[in-house]
């Protein structure tokens, strides 16, 4: 890594800290559109995997899921491949490239798909289906555990028309995400991959954001055009999820703080 990269990302992880809790949707947008200058990237994907407790012996990823994901360049597609990816999961068949990227839970890693597989993957319908006819031809994905069950993940895509990874890419790739675990617990805390029962709907996540930035249900109403009904419908429903009964605990789980008393 040259010092212009290394310069370019400690100013990066700056200006994430600039962003306060209620804009982590902000936040998470400008991560990847900042790791796609850094890596010549051409989209990015993020998404928060859990491990859920009840396994079948059988199950390749060990129990691990998909909880909420988000493309930097959304599209019909894209959103298909998602919902798709988090299907095959589920049922089957899973890629040799997710089992293996899943055996490393636990620890930080990065991975070029050339690192997990040989060339004849290339001439797979899986690379076909869900990378080529994507628009993708090289990707770089880094996994960043949260706590044992929950990791926050990224994968990194370049177009067919430049050239593959290089092992240097995917290090610089890996050096701007090793150093911000409080930005991966801020983001899946927001999607509610981390400690909700269920993943947040869009509606509570905008309401979530406005909690969090002190507004009353009132004013977080009139904020994103809704009812207070609606609002307070919404917030019941956070609280559920997440398995508290107040603002203040739902703060202090949000900071990686003990609760008050």
């Amino acid at each position: 890594m040259d010092l212009p990269q290394q310069h370019h990302i400690h100013d990066l992880w700056d200006a994430l800290a600039d962003f306060d809790a209620a804009r982590s949707d902000a936040a998470l947008l400008y991560l990847m559109q900042q790791l796609c200058a850094l890596a010549g990237g051409c989209n990015v994907i993020w998404f928060g995997s859990v491990r859920l407790d009840s396994t079948l012996p059988a199950d390749p990823v060990g129990g691990w899921r998909v909880r909420s994901a988000r493309f930097l360049h959304q599209s019909p597609l894209l959103e298909r491949t998602a919902v798709e990816q988090m299907d095959l999961l589920e049922m089957g068949p899973v890629d040799i490239t997710t089992i293996r990227n899943v055996k490393g839970a636990g620890v930080f890693r990065a991975h070029r798909l050339r690192d997990l597989i040989d060339e004849d993957w290339f001439a797979t319908e899986y690379y076909d289906l869900y990378y080529k006819a994507r628009g993708h031809a090289d990707a770089v994905w880094v996994a960043s555990p949260v706590n044992e069950d929950a990791e926050s993940w990224f994968g990194v895509f370049r177009g067919p028309q430049a050239e593959p990874f290089s092992a240097s890419d995917r290090d610089v790739i890996a050096y701007a995400l090793r150093g911000i675990k409080w930005f991966h617990r801020q983001t899946m805390l927001s999607h509610g991959a981390l400690v909700a029962a269920d993943a947040l709907t869009e509606a509570e996540r905008k309401v979530l954001h406005k909690l969090l930035a002190g507004l009353s249900e009132k004013e977080i109403g009139k904020a994103i055009e809704r009812s207070f009904h609606t609002v307070h419908e919404c917030v019941t429903s956070i609280f559920r999820k997440f398995g508290v009964n107040n603002r203040a605990t739902l703060m202090a789980l949000w900071l990686g703080r003990p609760p008050p008393n």
